[in-house]
């Protein structure tokens, strides 16, 4: 038996070829927010407008699908990405007063990024190092054990240190 190649497009006929470059651009949509964010370290409205002009794809669209993951961010972020473990080993073993010392410390919220853009602080389900509880991360560096007045003081000067 031949197999022959059937052209999509020309199966279903002009609507079909419309729907395909939309495709196409809505395919390639991800790919494009990815170097934005590279580029940038966050998603810029205006930045965004133009993507959306250039695949002819709403704003609105764009927005829904990169709020749809959790990668991308709508708003700079710092040089080092602080997340503090809230899963339930880490949080029995203290990480919430963690979580609200370094917001105090730097006059920031879980989810925000300070004003000189040096961190963002954030908070994660679970590291996977349960047995270090409560944890920490600093950009990609766990910080375990984080117990007591000296380890907390020493997160904090690893966070300051540039």
């Amino acid at each position: 038996m031949i197999v022959e190649e059937i052209d999509v497009a020309e199966q279903i006929g002009e609507v079909g070829r419309i729907l395909l470059d939309v495709e196409k651009k809505r395919g390639i949509l991800i790919h494009v927010l990815h170097q934005i964010q590279e580029d940038n370290g966050y998603l810029p409205e205006d930045v965004l407008r133009r993507l959306s002009k250039n695949l002819n794809i709403s704003l609105s669209e764009i927005y829904s699908v990169a709020s749809f993951y959790k990668m991308f961010h709508f708003k700079p972020r710092g040089k080092k990405i602080v997340k503090v473990c809230l899963g339930t080993a880490c949080y029995v073993r203290g990480s919430k007063k963690v979580l609200s010392s370094l917001e105090n410390k730097f006059n920031v919220k879980n989810g925000d990024t300070t004003e000189d853009l040096a961190m963002t602080l954030e908070t994660v389900g679970c590291v996977g190092c349960c047995g270090l509880a409560p944890v920490a991360t600093i950009n990609e560096d766990v910080i375990g054990e984080i117990i007591g007045e000296k380890k907390l003081e020493t997160l904090i000067r690893s966070i300051k240190e540039d």
